[in-house]
């Protein structure tokens, strides 16, 4: 079934399955966009990755910590925000380069073998930045590498933070303790300060006991010296006495052995021993004598009762017996006191030799004495130079004692200052608990998040960029079916607008549908409301009637050339609309085309940026100014001249 289109490069009418190919080509260029290419990460299940870990775990303080193993578990496990995760294999390094050379993965993650200590070295002297290696496959897809560095990086990202909690968690905690030891140090300071202040009074008062002792020192020296004149003058005298007594000594000694010789010696020399023995003697015979003289008694009847045979002779034996007794007695007394005498004699000679002993030993200790006081003049010649030494060098000390208490005085005044300082530093140190340290630590180590933003390698630009790209697409596609200038243009008696018209109102009646099929397959993969999804609906059919106007204008005015001048715009579409890094002459030419307020005008309905009435009037403009070029083209064809009319008439 034929419909009245003329077909472009054909004078075949064009069917109905012509226009119906025409209005599906966006939908189905669309669609294939949009199910390819909208949100990928809910189906980056269908990637496939590998794991190689090849990292050792370390120990501290006794207890094992494989970050490598964490680190692949995280990986596998996924994030909460993404609906999928790449389908992870955990592999080996051949396995994983085996399988990178011949499809079979993506990607590769290898972790290296220092990994944990590498990661875990923040805590030493000798830090180290622990690395992850991405690998993709040669002929990976554009985006596939991009997608494989952002799950590795977002997985390091993850555990660099954990890490860095953990270390900041243990330096706030440290904070506390600093706070504590400084205190501490602060109370130690002001005992110290308050020593050092006693030092610095007791110090003061050295310099003045330093002068006394070097006066005292020199008044020794000086005393020592008379000591030392003194001492020669003892020894001198001390050799006279030793002599005297030496004397002495013989002296006492010659006296005790002449008061031996009286007991010991016969007599003459020997008289106390002589006297004894003549008192013993005439003991012995008066006893004798009067017994004889008492026989004569008992002979003679002189003793009573008997009678006296001669009176005369018995008075005169008994005077002679009276006389005999006396003397006995005398003799006793004498012989005793002789004994006595000798007794005496002999303790008096003992005490003299104890005395000339004695006299000796004075003698030689005076001498002992003499030598020892010579001895001590000399040891007093060296005191006195010894003082004389403690003088000069107390003078000295009293010189460094005021030194030494300027010293103590400044050290009190530093020390104080110390000590108000330290206690300042402990109560300006913030002092934390675990689970502030905690808290405080998880916001340092992440001190700025984003919120709002998309996980999605294509953002909310990317439904507005497809949808522009596939009616910019239908609408070359149009006009390639359908002819854009009527042939009989020139031999036609409507007006070149009418021509313009006739021909611009299947294109457009096709751009309008293909607005609609194109926003139908939008709602079909992101389900917006109905309000934003009609306006979105109305943009996409004005952008239909302004794309298929420009079209018909491009080949109308430049011919065969303008389909491509089409496909130029169709290009800078696509890239200008994907990353923002294009060269700005080329944002600055697709800024202008066609293509630009119909994408703005999207972005604003389905987003927040706006724009979407001047972008709406963007469209009409291209749409005006496109139609306006057509007749211009139309009106051209219509005029011939007179060689094109001969050339025609000869042919």
């Amino acid at each position: 079934m034929t419909v009245h289109i003329e077909r472009a490069r054909s004078r075949r009418p064009v069917t109905w399955l012509t226009i119906i190919g025409a209005i599906l080509l966006p939908v189905v260029i669309g669609g294939i966009l949009v199910a390819a290419l909208y949100n990928p990460t809910s189906r980056l299940d269908s990637m496939h990755a590998a794991i190689v870990n090849n990292d050792e775990p370390v120990t501290i303080n006794g207890q094992m910590v494989p970050l490598g193993r964490q680190l692949t578990a995280g990986l596998v496990k996924g994030s909460d925000q993404l609906d999928s995760n790449l389908d992870w294999t955990i592999s080996n390094t051949s396995d994983a380069a085996s399988g990178l050379k011949d499809g079979t993965y993506q990607a590769v993650i290898t972790i290296p073998k220092g990994f944990s200590a590498a990661a875990t070295s923040v805590s030493g002297t000798t830090p180290e930045q622990a690395t992850i290696r991405v690998t993709t496959s040669p002929d990976a897809l554009v985006v596939d590498q991009a997608i494989s560095q952002q799950v590795a990086d977002a997985a390091a990202s993850v555990m660099g933070t954990a890490l860095t909690e953990t270390y900041l968690n243990k330096v706030f905690l440290g904070f506390t303790t600093l706070g504590d030891n400084l205190q501490s140090a602060a109370s130690g300071a002001t005992q110290l300060a308050d020593g050092a202040k006693q030092a610095a009074d007791g110090s003061a008062q050295l310099p003045s006991g330093a002068t006394q002792l070097a006066s005292g020192a020199s008044g020794l020296a000086s005393g020592a010296s008379a000591l030392a004149k003194g001492a020669d003058q003892l020894g001198a005298g001390l050799d006279t006495i030793a002599s005297g007594t030496h004397g002495a000594a013989d002296g006492a000694a010659q006296i005790a052995a002449g008061l031996t010789g009286l007991t010991t010696a016969p007599a003459p020399n020997g008289a106390a021993k002589a006297t004894v023995d003549y008192a013993t003697q005439t003991l012995d015979e008066s006893k004798t004598l009067a017994g004889t003289i008492g026989g004569m008694l008992a002979a003679n009847n002189c003793i009573p009762p008997a009678v006296p045979t001669d009176p005369a002779l018995c008075q005169s034996l008994g005077t002679a017996l009276d006389q005999a007794k006396a003397v006995a007695t005398s003799a006793g007394y004498t012989q005793g006191y002789a004994e006595g005498t000798v007794t005496a004699i002999d303790t008096i000679a003992g005490k003299t030799n104890e005395l000339a002993t004695g006299l000796t030993a004075l003698a030689n200790g005076t001498s002992q004495s003499a030598d020892g006081a010579r001895s001590l003049g000399g040891g007093a010649v060296k005191l006195a130079g010894g003082a004389t030494q403690l003088s000069s060098g107390a003078s000295g000390l009293a010189t460094g004692a005021q030194s030494l208490s300027d010293g103590v005085a400044q050290l009190a005044t530093g020390t104080d200052s110390l000590a108000s300082g330290l206690d300042k530093a402990a109560t300006s140190i913030p002092r934390y608990t675990d689970t502030q340290a905690k808290d405080l630590a998880s916001v340092v180590a992440t001190p700025v998040v984003t919120k709002g933003g998309s996980s999605s390698l294509f953002g909310a630009s990317a439904i507005p960029l497809l949808a522009t790209l596939a009616l910019w697409v239908g609408s070359i596609g149009t006009f390639i079916a359908v002819q854009a200038v009527p042939r009989g243009s020139l031999t036609s008696r409507r007006s070149s607008a009418m021509l313009a018209l006739r021909a611009y109102g299947p294109g457009a009646a096709v751009g309008a549908i293909q607005g609609l099929l194109v926003a139908g397959v939008v709602q079909i993969a992101a389900s917006y409301d109905w309000g934003t999804w009609s306006l979105f609906a109305a943009v996409c059919v004005v952008a239909g009637l302004a794309f298929a106007a420009v079209n018909q204008a491009l080949i109308a005015v430049f011919g065969g050339a303008g389909r491509w001048i089409a496909a130029l715009v169709g290009v800078l579409v696509i890239a200008t609309g994907i990353v923002s890094t294009v060269p700005p002459v080329l944002m600055s030419i697709a800024s202008v085309m066609p293509t630009a307020p119909a994408y703005t005008a999207m972005l604003g309905v389905l987003g927040t940026s706006g724009g979407v009435g001047g972008a709406l009037v963007g469209l009409v403009v291209w749409g005006g100014l496109a139609f306006v070029a057509t007749i211009i083209a139309v009106t051209r064809r219509r005029t011939v001249s007179a060689r094109e009319v001969l050339t025609a008439q000869v042919a």
